[in-house]
């Protein structure tokens, strides 16, 4: 599961859109459904169809067992780079919902809040 947080983070930087919304599950909702899975692949694929640069850094994840589930939480910094996001810059607190679809961790819920 970590390693599909930092695969999504790589990807978002490479405005690679299939990458970031890999590890989402098909009925992904971010912030109680204001974003959906198609709407993060979207806003990525406007970027990169505008030659925009998105900067994302992780910092620390930290993981808590829920039953079969997983909460993820962390921040992430996003750094200006665009004119699609220019008012997106700051730091956010995500917590993300994961679980097991096969072999694969898959991140079903996600909520962030602004904290800079």
């Amino acid at each position: 599961m970590r390693e599909a947080i930092a695969s999504a983070q790589q990807a978002a930087e490479q405005t690679d859109a299939s990458g970031v919304v890999e590890p989402l599950g098909k009925d992904f909702e971010g912030n109680q459904g204001s974003l959906g899975r198609k709407d993060i692949a979207n806003l990525v694929r406007l970027a990169h169809l505008r030659g925009e640069r998105i900067g994302a850094t992780l910092g620390p994840i930290s993981v808590e067992r829920r039953g079969e589930r997983l909460v993820a939480d962390f921040t992430v910094t996003l750094t200006q780079g665009s004119r699609l996001l220019p008012d997106a810059a700051g730091i956010y607190q995500v917590t993300s919902a994961w679980r097991r679809e096969g072999s694969e961790w898959r991140c079903y819920s996600a909520t962030w809040t602004r904290q800079l």
